[in-house]
């Protein structure tokens, strides 16, 4: 196999670069607040094996740059609100790589910097269905 031009940790040490980090503390401050919408990232057996932020919204990783254009098909209405979107998924690497796309496509959005591999621990709530 040939030599990657770029690894995946320098895209997402770019990506950091580029985009507005969460610290979990201040996350957690944000759970609940009505202005503010958690976007989950993962995939939906990671959600189920480890649980959720109350209240975030699912989005795929794969469908995010789609959710959010409204002249796609595929265009979710939660995503024209007026709210701060702070992204999440497991370690904040796909997260840092979807808030670039999204802003990139001009849309204003954040990422928990750790994702939710720290978030339990940190004292974050953590919402589990069966």
């Amino acid at each position: 196999m040939a030599k990657l031009k770029v690894s995946s940790a320098d895209l997402v040490a770019r990506a950091r670069a580029q985009v507005e980090e969460i610290e979990t503390a201040d996350a957690i401050e944000m759970v609940g607040n009505p202005d503010v919408v958690m976007v989950d990232l993962r995939d939906v057996r990671e959600r189920q094996r480890t649980g959720f932020i109350p209240g975030s919204f699912h989005c795929p990783r794969g469908m995010a740059e789609f959710w959010v254009d409204p002249e796609s098909p595929y265009y979710k209405e939660v995503f024209g609100e007026d709210k701060t979107f702070v992204l999440y998924c497991g370690s904040g690497w796909r997260s840092a790589l979807t808030a670039v796309a999204l802003k990139e496509m001009g849309f204003d959005c954040a990422h928990l910097k750790e994702g939710f591999s720290t978030w339990e621990e940190k004292g974050g709530p953590v919402e589990r269905k069966d």
